[in-house]
């Protein structure tokens, strides 16, 4: 591969534009496109921990990030009546864990990632790819609105819907899996009632949760069903029917919530899906995040799409020649991380959303017992660490 190569990444969101980041870094020439008109906006929470803390140090952005917290020190769970029934305190849960990590709406962090990315890569936005055809030496890559061009790499970057999973892979329906949940998201401009808390409320197999954001509410609605026949994940009023049969006759405030619905243009649902694939590259076109290892609701995937542009970066640098081992390498060390957490989004699932009003009881009486089940994850993943073989870092 000839000096400085040419990368093009699709998708704005987390994974894209900390990959073209650090591609720079390396020296690349990255370009990120996007469907969106600017950068993507979506108010839903994230977690930046683990393995992403220190991504994130090193380019400097710690306390951009900090500053941007959303600051929920607690999750509160309530009934009908809006009595609490179950809390788990958030701070001691952070410092059982470890204490390094920071939550942040997806917005922010997505905004914060392009702002320190811009000014070293181009960025094409409200434009997507239509068509992908590669040779030994490079891709030809087609736009809706750009003019054609040619790169020596692909990477899709660009969500559970991925285009580019689906010209370089094949349908989506071939790696998508539904999970059997649904959520939706729906921002208020209400002021938040609760300032650090963020309140739940559970029905057997249906959540709505209060989140407070910047002194704002973000509504949340995550609830159990089979694959909707004809779903479309860009249709609102198919969203608003989907919710509104979902929730009817829940209690609490499911009614008033359901009316702030029915009047909603930015409402946003979609179904929770893996994504898994034998394989994340094709010849010159790699996947990285939801692309190509969705982990679904429950599993960290704002943290893995950090941890995974670092080590493709980093892997693509170490043989700027072989661009076939690079892949492969990325993808046998980002596994170590993904597979566990795909692995475990039904018991997240059966925590959050539990299917039975016994599950409920059960769930709301282990609250107390979280801050110390986080300990001992934490525990385990440092013996796990001193065992596992060091690897040489970027």
């Amino acid at each position: 591969m000839k000096t400085n190569p040419s990368v093009l990444i699709s998708g704005a969101g987390v994974a894209g534009p900390t990959l073209a980041y650090w591609l720079a870094e390396h020296g690349f020439r990255p370009t990120v496109v996007e469907r969106a008109a600017g950068p993507r906006t979506s108010g839903n929470p994230v977690d930046v921990r683990g393995p992403a803390v220190q991504v994130v140090e090193r380019m400097g952005l710690t306390e951009r990030l900090r500053e941007a917290a959303t600051e929920v020190t607690a999750m509160s769970f309530v009934n009908d009546a809006g009595c609490q029934v179950g809390r788990v305190d958030l701070r001691a849960t952070r410092q059982a864990s470890g204490g390094d990590e920071v939550e942040v709406t997806r917005t922010d962090l997505a905004r914060i990632l392009y702002e320190a990315s811009r000014d070293s890569a181009e960025f094409l936005f409200d434009d997507t790819i239509t068509a992908l055809a590669q040779d030994d030496d490079g891709v030809d890559v087609t736009f809706e609105k750009s003019a054609p061009r040619r790169f020596d790499l692909v990477v899709g970057a660009d969500g559970l819907h991925s285009t580019t999973r689906r010209l370089a892979f094949g349908p989506e329906e071939e790696f998508v899996r539904h999970t059997g949940l649904y959520v939706a998201t729906l921002q208020l401009d209400d002021p938040a009632e609760q300032e650090r808390d963020v309140v739940l409320h559970n029905a057997p197999g249906r959540l709505v949760s209060l989140h407070p954001v910047h002194g704002r509410t973000l509504v949340a609605f995550i609830f159990r069903g089979p694959a909707v026949e004809g779903f479309d994940h860009r249709d609102i009023a198919q969203h608003r029917r989907i919710l509104a049969d979902a929730y009817a006759g829940d209690g609490w405030r499911v009614p008033e919530l359901l009316e702030r619905v029915r009047a909603a243009d930015d409402l946003w649902l979609d179904s929770v899906s893996q994504v898994r694939l034998d394989t994340w590259s094709s010849g010159r076109v790699a996947l990285l995040g939801d692309a190509g290892s969705s982990v679904s609701l429950f599993g960290d995937g704002s943290t893995l799409a950090i941890a995974g542009a670092h080590t493709l970066a980093k892997e693509l640098a170490a043989t700027p020649g072989d661009h076939r081992s690079a892949f492969a390498r990325y993808e046998a060390e980002h596994r170590i991380l993904v597979d566990p957490k795909q692995n475990n989004v039904q018991a997240a699932a059966s925590m959050m959303v539990p299917a039975t009003r016994v599950g409920i009881v059960a769930r709301n009486l282990a609250t107390r017992l979280w801050p110390a089940a986080a300990g001992a994850g934490r525990l385990r993943s440092r013996i796990t660490a001193r065992r596992r073989p060091a690897r040489a870092t970027a």
